[in-house]
C-alpha cells in the first residue's frame, strides 16, 4: 500500500477549530503558455493622450515617454517606452465632422443644382433659418443661369490675330447662407457663412460651397485646441518630453 504524506504548517494562532483539507488526485491542468507583451496602438480624437495619460501616468516612466505635435496634421501623438520593440502608441486628431465632409465645404466637391437643392431639404437641421432653407431649395430647384459668350476674331492684313473670350453668369442665387454645424468631429456646433460658387461650362453647371469664415474658425480652432491639450499633459505627466514636428 502506497502511502502520501501530507505536511500542513499550522499558524501560532491556532485556536483549535477544524480545519479542512481537500486533495485532489489526476493529471493537472496545461500552463498556458508565455506570451510576448501587446503594444497598444490607439487613434482617436485630440483628447486621446490626454485621457490616456490621466489613467495611465503613474503606470509609466516619464523619462522614457514623449509627445510628438503636428500642428499641420492637426495631431499629437504619445509614445510609451520609445526604446522598447513593444512600445504604446496613443495619438489622437482634430478631424474635419461628418457634417463639413457630407456637405464638401471648402473641397473640391462639385454639386449639380437639382442634387444640392434635395441635399439642402434632407439636411435643413443645419441651416440657421429654416424659411431661409425653403427658399434656396426652391432657388436651386429652378436653377437659371445666363450664359453670354462673345467671341471677337479679328484677322488683319499683317497676320496677326486677337481672340477675345468674356462669359457673364447671371444667376438668382443667393450671395451667402448661414449653416449651424460641428467643424470638428466630438465639437459643438458653430454659425458659418457659407457662399455658392457657380461654374459654368457651355450647358454644364457645377457649383462649390466656400466658407472664409469656416477657414479662419478653424485655423484658430486649431492652436488653441492644442495649446489647451499641451498645457494639460504637463499639469499630469511635466517629466514627458514635448517635441513639435
Amino acid at each position: 500500500m502506497s502511502e502520501n504524506k501530507l505536511n500542513v504548517v499550522v499558524p501560532k494562532d491556532y485556536n483549535g477549530a477544524p480545519i479542512e483539507i481537500i486533495l485532489r488526485e489526476g493529471k493537472a491542468s496545461e500552463q498556458l503558455p508565455n506570451r510576448e507583451p501587446i503594444n497598444v496602438e490607439i487613434n482617436g480624437t485630440i483628447d486621446t493622450p490626454l485621457r490616456w495619460l490621466e489613467k495611465k501616468v503613474e503606470l509609466i516612466d516619464q523619462k522614457k515617454a514623449y509627445i510628438s505635435v503636428s500642428r499641420d496634421d492637426m495631431s499629437i501623438a504619445l509614445v510609451d517606452k520609445e526604446n522598447d520593440y513593444y512600445s504604446n502608441n496613443i495619438s489622437g486628431e482634430l478631424k474635419a465632422s461628418k457634417e463639413m465632409r457630407t456637405f464638401g465645404i471648402n473641397t473640391e466637391k462639385r454639386w449639380e443644382p437639382i442634387k444640392l437643392s434635395q441635399f439642402f431639404k434632407m439636411h435643413r437641421a443645419f441651416f440657421k433659418d429654416k424659411t431661409e432653407n425653403m427658399k434656396l431649395v426652391s432657388t436651386l430647384k429652378n436653377f437659371k443661369a445666363k450664359v453670354n459668350q462673345d467671341i471677337e476674331r479679328i484677322k488683319e492684313e499683317n497676320g496677326s490675330k486677337t481672340d477675345n473670350y468674356s462669359q457673364v453668369v447671371d444667376s438668382n442665387l443667393p450671395k451667402f447662407f448661414k449653416l449651424n454645424i460641428p467643424l470638428f468631429k466630438g465639437f459643438a456646433c458653430e454659425e458659418i457663412e457659407v457662399e455658392i460658387y457657380a461654374d459654368v461650362d457651355g450647358r454644364d453647371v457645377s457649383l462649390s460651397l466656400v466658407s472664409a469664415g469656416a477657414n479662419e474658425t478653424i485655423e484658430e480652432y486649431k492652436n488653441r485646441v492644442i495649446d489647451e491639450q499641451l498645457e494639460n499633459i504637463r499639469a499630469i505627466a511635466p517629466d514627458i518630453a514635448i517635441i513639435e514636428v
